[in-house]
C-alpha cells in the first residue's frame, strides 16, 4: 500500500462523480489513480 493521503475536498469530488454524474467507479479510478475499494470506502 502506498500510503497516499487524499483531502476530504478530492474524496468528495471522486464520489460525487459516480453518485450524482453516473460515471463508473472503475473509469473514475482510472482516471484519479485510486482504487475502487478507496471509493467504495470513501463513498460509505
Amino acid at each position: 500500500m502506498s500510503g497516499n493521503r487524499y483531502t476530504e475536498e478530492f474524496r468528495i469530488e471522486a464520489v460525487k462523480q459516480i453518485t450524482e454524474r453516473g460515471y463508473k467507479p472503475s473509469e473514475v479510478a482510472k482516471r484519479l489513480g485510486v482504487t475502487t475499494n478507496s471509493l467504495y470506502n470513501w463513498k460509505k
